[in-house]
């Protein structure tokens, strides 16, 4: 198990999953019981986990010349190709499992949110436009969390999604800052590879305000309360907090990707589960 953990970064499933539980809070004004709660860990988990071993998978001669990534359990051998492929199967027909169970709308959507998530896997290969990709994939969460609670894809959970897929893309950029020399000598496609790391933290900075600003609106749009501004103005500050780590010194990178990001996700969850419980 630990090596399947090790080659999916399962921690890392905390970028998504609080955005997830924000709409499904937000569509049942409220708590949406145990049962919407297990499913929609489950097909938060499955989907991470397909999107993260088919990258890997698909991304294994990349890794083999890349330093920083060619310790990875799948490029060592530790989960060969057929044990990934087997994986990778079995999280995505958890994911289909669980979206049957959830209604029409979810089970409908989900072999094309399977599609968009493995997309992102070969972007690099042709496109800058990588990083959004990665943002629209997680962005899918929060739309997915309010089609679990409303059967539907109201107008405040796409302002949410706009959010996360900048947010997302922004801090895609400042990781990818680690691999610039090594993208633009291999020929892969990243902002930093084809503008430099000076454009990069500048696109960067912009894609952070953008994500500011659609929060705004999907606090504004879905009729919420002090709390969850207050956590959209704090959220503003951490992304203003990253920034500020990653020009003084790059080696801030895998702090500010890892720790920042996932307590900036946290921290609005629980000021929009706060502004519901007080309001």
């Amino acid at each position: 198990m630990k090596k399947y953990l090790e080659l999916v970064k399962f921690s890392h499933t905390i970028f998504s999953l609080p955005f997830i539980l924000i709409a499904m809070i937000v569509g049942a004004d409220g708590w949406f019981g145990w049962d919407l709660l297990l499913l929609g860990i489950l097909a938060a988990v499955s989907a991470r986990n397909f999107a993260m071993a088919f990258n890997r998978l698909v991304d294994r001669d990349i890794d083999a010349k890349n330093p920083r990534t060619k310790n990875r359990p799948s490029v060592t051998g530790e989960v060969n190709e057929s044990e990934m492929k087997l994986f990778i199967l079995a999280n995505a027909l958890i994911f289909i499992g669980v979206a049957y169970l959830i209604n029409d709308l979810a089970f409908k959507l989900s072999i094309p949110i399977l599609i968009v998530l493995a997309s992102y896997s070969y972007f690099k290969r042709f496109s800058e436009f990588a990083h959004l990709v990665l943002g629209v994939a997680l962005g899918l969460a929060p739309i997915a969390g309010a089609i679990a609670v409303t059967g539907t894809i109201p107008c405040w959970s796409v302002f949410l999604a706009l959010g996360v897929m900048f947010w997302v893309g922004g801090f895609d950029i400042l990781y990818s800052l680690q691999d610039m020399e090594f993208d633009k000598n291999e020929g892969l496609h990243s902002i930093p590879a084809l503008i430099g790391d000076k454009g990069a933290l500048f696109i960067s900075e912009m894609f952070h305000i953008f994500a500011v600003i659609f929060w705004a609106l999907f606090v504004a749009y879905a009729n919420l309360g002090f709390f969850a501004w207050i956590g959209v103005i704090i959220s503003a500050f951490i992304l203003y907090y990253e920034h500020k780590l990653v020009d003084k010194d790059y080696k801030n990178i895998p702090k500010a990707f890892f720790d920042v990001n996932g307590f900036l996700g946290i921290i609005f969850l629980v000021f929009i589960i706060l502004d519901k419980a007080l309001k």
